[in-house]
């Protein structure tokens, strides 16, 4: 693609990775795909004697429905507009999608109807503590359901070779474990210094705060947090921060 810039990025290894690589090719880059974060399914189901159940992404709707979870009059919560079409294509119905599509967002949408609520929150093993310790300080008594672990898929790290070589123009990291997963492959292949030394060079873009700070305390410089926590606004944020590489 000539002098197109190279972005990374680290989505599932499924349509949201298709979807993100196509957008970023859209935008006139030279899209890196390299998968950080691999689903393992538990199985699990919330709790059926919850008042709200939350649910944080597209991942956790489609699982809680293959396996086989039927809603008895629960307030359904969605953490933005990807997780609430995921949940509505699985046949369930929507009743609340914060203005800020974030944990904290969430939180402020529930804060003033969930005190002495139970509030069942499912999903990954590795959500942020925000969600359930704004929700306590609501009142509400809190039970958290892991749907599903992530883990660091094999073969992972490409894009850290590439900012190790200074290759790399931008990346688009979308959780804190998408962070700390680039950085355990670095790790992995010697080259971790070397790789946060090539993101110096390279345009950072974050999805939101905790990503950022996750970031941050592990010596990255930050350059794009954009106001919606979508991957559509990361990619053009992020794109349109980057300079046209020069041959």
């Amino acid at each position: 693609m000539g002098n197109a810039p190279t972005v990374a990025v680290f989505r599932p290894d499924d349509d949201r990775l298709e979807r993100a690589v196509d957008l970023l090719a859209e935008l006139g880059t030279e899209p890196i795909a390299d998968p950080m974060l691999a689903v393992t399914a538990t199985g699990a189901t919330p709790r059926t004697d919850a008042d709200y159940v939350v649910f944080t992404s597209k991942t956790g709707a489609e699982l809680v429905s293959e396996a086989g979870w039927e809603p008895d009059g629960e307030t359904v919560c969605a953490i933005g507009p990807a997780t609430a079409d995921a949940l509505r294509e699985e046949g369930y119905a929507v009743d609340i999608v914060p203005e800020e599509f974030t944990s904290s967002g969430l939180v402020a949408a529930l804060e003033r109807e969930v005190d002495g609520a139970r509030v069942e929150v499912a999903r990954s093993d590795h959500g942020s503590p925000v969600l359930l310790e704004g929700l306590e300080d609501a009142g509400a008594s809190v039970h958290e359901t892991v749907l599903y672990r992530l883990v660091r898929p094999g073969g992972s790290g490409e894009s850290a070779e590439l900012a190790a070589e200074g290759e790399l123009d931008a990346v688009c990291f979308t959780s804190s474990l998408t962070v700390e997963h680039f950085l355990a492959a670095a790790a992995e292949k010697g080259i971790r210094e070397a790789a946060v030394t090539g993101l110096a060079d390279a345009t950072v873009g974050v999805i939101g705060e905790p990503t950022a700070e996750t970031a941050e305390e592990q010596g990255i410089d930050v350059d794009v947090v954009p106001d919606e926590a979508t991957f559509d606004a990361l990619a053009h944020e992020t794109v349109t921060a980057t300079p046209v590489r020069e041959e």
